[in-house]
């Protein structure tokens, strides 16, 4: 059965530019779904076919159970939608922004008041309540964003970039009222330039690259497939390099790199940190001097760039696709 979100074949093109090339997704009920890629791999293209601000050249899309090209309306009463960028009124205060938008989902307006101070709670939003938000900061006004799009707590989630702009404490905040609504049964889909924040709080990831669904698994196993532990060495003398890359060598299960200028060694392993005790003995006894040395794992970052050969900032042609079809979209 499909889960709350689900995605088949989608397919999405601009002019040339194809940004979704057969995107198939499935994320069950009450997880968080982590979609990575490099700018213009088709994350924000896939996330506007599913929340109905696009409509997909072909495929199959269902959110909370509604198939979402037969139903929009009905999806749209079942979801929330956090853009990237903050679609806040900004000649209205933060308090009658979020007013509004409970209105705007048939709360009464005493509901609508009592919703709006919970938010302004959570999202530490109380001292700017009475300011127009043009006055807010681009931090306060993500943060208003968000709490617009929970404002009627959904059941289905999407989150496109959510913490872009935010300092890290309301970063953490924000990863806390995740975690809370995914508790309570949402279902998220989430997508993210912060690999730490996929790693943090999705059960599942998804790297797609190009409009194509490269990778899928949990973040354990997609590091697994980047390769094992590493051990990372710096030596304090650059003549020890050679005698530090010999002894590296007896453990390692493949070649050492050597970055001369750091004086950085790096050797794939499996042994754990039994085996770091035996590297750290055998550099003593050779009088090895070390400044530094580790065991480490591979990141969600290794994982990205072994994938897409991407650094996760780059950008490509299709982002810029799609904000221009946007825009003339708006223009209209």
């Amino acid at each position: 059965m499909p889960g709350a979100i689900y995605a088949e074949g989608l397919v999405k093109t601009f002019g040339d530019v194809r940004a979704l090339d057969g995107v198939d997704l499935d994320v069950p009920e009450g997880t968080v779904l982590g979609l990575l890629g490099p700018n213009g791999a088709g994350k924000t293209t896939a996330v506007r076919c599913l929340t109905t601000l696009l409509t997909p050249d072909s495929g199959r899309a269902v959110v909370a159970g509604i198939d979402v090209l037969k139903n929009p309306n009905e999806v749209r009463r079942s979801i929330g939608l956090s853009g990237q960028f903050a679609a806040v009124d900004e000649y209205l205060t933060g308090r009658e922004n979020l007013q509004m938008v409970g209105q705007l989902y048939q709360l009464s307006k005493k509901d609508a008041k009592k919703r709006a101070v919970e938010l302004l709670e959570r999202f530490n939003l109380v001292d700017a309540a009475d300011r127009p938000s043009k006055t807010y900061s681009g931090g306060m006004r993500r943060r208003l964003d968000l709490a617009a799009a929970l404002v009627v707590s959904p059941p289905v989630m999407f989150m496109d970039e959510p913490t872009t702009g935010l300092d890290p404490h309301n970063r953490q905040q924000l990863w806390e009222v995740i975690q809370e609504l995914v508790a309570g049964g949402t279902t998220l889909l989430l997508t993210t330039q912060y690999l730490e924040e996929a790693d943090h709080l999705a059960h599942d990831i998804c790297v797609v690259d190009h409009g194509r669904v490269i990778a899928r698994g949990t973040a354990d196993q997609l590091k697994a497939q980047t390769g094992g532990e590493r051990v990372e060495v710096v030596v304090h003398e650059r003549e020890h390099i050679e005698t530090a890359r010999e002894i590296l060598a007896g453990f390692g299960k493949g070649e050492a790199t050597v970055d001369d200028h750091t004086r950085k060694l790096t050797v794939p392993v499996t042994g754990g940190a039994k085996l770091l005790a035996e590297v750290i003995r055998d550099l003593d006894a050779r009088g090895i001097e070390i400044d530094d040395i580790g065991l480490r794992r591979p990141t969600l970052d290794d994982v990205f760039i072994s994938l897409t050969g991407h650094v996760a900032e780059q950008a490509d042609a299709a982002d810029e696709a799609d904000a221009a079809e946007e825009t003339k979209g708006a223009k209209k």
